[in-house]
């Protein structure tokens, strides 16, 4: 496998990845499904290690979806408290690393005890100055924006604001991401062209990256090429002059 050389690579501040193909990578060896969800888990430590390290400062991962409700009981069983194993394992590594814990999606139908272990993870990471990981756990993109509407609705409905105020910022304001900065890259893994729900919003002037690799198999040198590819990238965000790569 060939190395990707990393001396002109432009980083991107803020990566978002939609995690796919967990199932199918355990599919394709026989094995149950539960057992690519916990695979895909780990490696998404390996990629937060990498993303650290080479600088990137928020990466925002498409873990459960509004509609990953409806699949099978005992697999949305395991995909809520698999976790809570996963993070007293590791959970004073994490403390005592510089990456920092934080979510976007409602919070009103996971579990408690997945919950406290969330809320813990960003209380005592809230300090930290490195990466920060974003896990987007029962986040819909059309979910997200009815909120804001509503919100916005409210406001309007209070004479908080006059409706000539609604604009992007406001907007912004009004999202489960008003605290991040805009997405820069987002890559989907196992081969699937489609953007599933997630931060329909966000990806205005966001570059795409799309893979065949099952998402346990997408290492350090996958997300390489990724960044080897975004950083070829004019990206002109509505201009019709020449681009600037950031």
């Amino acid at each position: 496998m060939s190395k990707v050389d990393k001396s002109n690579l432009i980083i991107p501040n803020h990566l978002g990845i939609i995690l796919d193909g967990n199932g199918r990578w355990a599919n394709k060896r026989g094995l149950p499904r539960v057992l690519g969800h916990r695979k895909g888990a780990l490696n998404l430590i390996d990629i937060a290690k990498s993303c650290n390290k080479l600088g990137i400062k928020y990466l925002t991962v498409y873990c459960f979806s509004t509609e990953n409700w409806k699949r099978d009981k005992s697999e949305v069983s395991y995909l809520m408290n698999q976790p809570i194993k996963y993070y007293k394992k590791y959970k004073n590594k994490l403390f005592d690393s510089n990456m920092k814990i934080d979510t976007i999606g409602r919070k009103d139908r996971i579990p408690n005890d997945l919950l406290n272990c969330l809320i813990e993870a960003k209380d005592k990471t809230k300090d930290h100055t490195g990466l920060t990981i974003v896990l987007a756990i029962d986040y819909g993109s059309q979910d997200e924006l009815i909120t804001a509407i509503k919100n916005i609705s409210l406001m309007a409905k209070n004479n908080e604001i006059d409706t000539e105020e609604i604009d992007v910022n406001l907007i912004n304001k009004n999202l489960f991401t008003k605290d991040l900065p805009p997405l820069d890259l987002l890559i989907r893994t196992s081969g699937e062209y489609r953007i599933s729900n997630f931060l329909l919003w966000q990806i205005a002037y966001s570059e795409f990256y799309f893979t065949d690799t099952l998402w346990p198999d997408f290492n350090e040198n996958e997300l390489l090429k990724a960044l080897a590819d975004y950083s070829k990238r004019d990206r002109r965000f509505g201009s019709a002059k020449d681009g600037i790569k950031k």
